[in-house]
């Protein structure tokens, strides 16, 4: 099935095949709807994945199957992306990297650049069914706009790199979940879609490669290498389809 939608600006054709949808992503659906109506109160799903495996597409993917399917209900999704910390943070706060003092902002996207106390804090409020404020990263002006979204669905899926990681402050997010979903991909694939997605912002091929490079990919190997077990894990292949590596979509799993 192929997927059409814009992405932080970047236009993204992507293609399900319908084993995935048929045997993934409509069971999954359906299980959500099944543990809201089991627990009698909103859900929160956590879904991890290191950069490039397209998270964010996949969220899209699954709100556009809900909406035409009546019968799964409807789901909210949002993002930790609006926890990065400020820009003047980033620019004025070092950090040690490769034996070097390096400005924050040069490792944007790594854990320590996220604000996680305050994310921690909107995690709890959500969890408790509150109807709340939700930030969202601004790419023009660099920085979170708070509250640009109002949480009041009844599922909601919040997809994040770090939401499982296995580090102290990291791993207690995981006690606020439902529901966990994992996705996992080839480290060189990873990379191949890193800086196809830079070079179609305008960034020099060579720049791109760079920054992939020095910023991206150890938070992409962090994210293979320390991400804790989820309820569900799935597999994206260098097509970008999706694959059950563990944890069963039947009702009573």
């Amino acid at each position: 099935m192929n997927y059409h939608v814009t992405i932080n600006g970047i236009d993204v054709d992507a293609s399900y095949s319908e084993r995935a949808v048929e045997e993934i992503f409509l069971p999954l659906l359906r299980k959500l709807k099944e543990i809201r109506q089991e627990k009698g109160r909103r859900i929160l799903v956590m879904l991890v994945a290191p950069p490039g495996a397209g998270k964010s597409t996949l969220l899209s993917f699954l709100e556009h199957l809900a909406h035409e399917h009546n019968d799964l209900g409807s789901i909210q999704t949002i993002g930790m992306d609006g926890f990065h910390r400020r820009q003047e943070y980033l620019v004025s706060h070092v950090v040690q990297r490769d034996g070097e003092k390096i400005p924050m902002v040069k490792i944007k996207g790594a854990p320590i650049t996220f604000d996680l106390e305050h994310l921690t804090e909107s995690v709890k409020s959500v969890a408790a069914g509150n109807v709340c404020g939700w930030p969202v990263y601004n790419r023009l002006l660099h920085n979170p706009t708070e509250n640009a979204l109002t949480v009041s669905g009844e599922i909601v899926i919040l997809e994040g790199n770090y939401l499982l990681l296995k580090e102290a402050g990291w791993s207690e997010l995981k006690s606020y979940a439902d529901y966990t979903i994992s996705v996992s991909a080839e480290e060189n694939c990873l990379r191949e879609r890193l800086i196809d997605r830079r070079i179609k912002t305008g960034v020099d091929p060579e720049a791109a490669t760079q920054f992939v490079d020095f910023s991206d990919m150890p938070n992409v190997r962090l994210c293979l290498q320390k991400t804790a077990a989820a309820n569900l894990e799935l597999r994206m292949d260098a097509a970008g389809d999706y694959h059950i590596v563990s944890g069963g979509l039947d009702e009573r799993d």
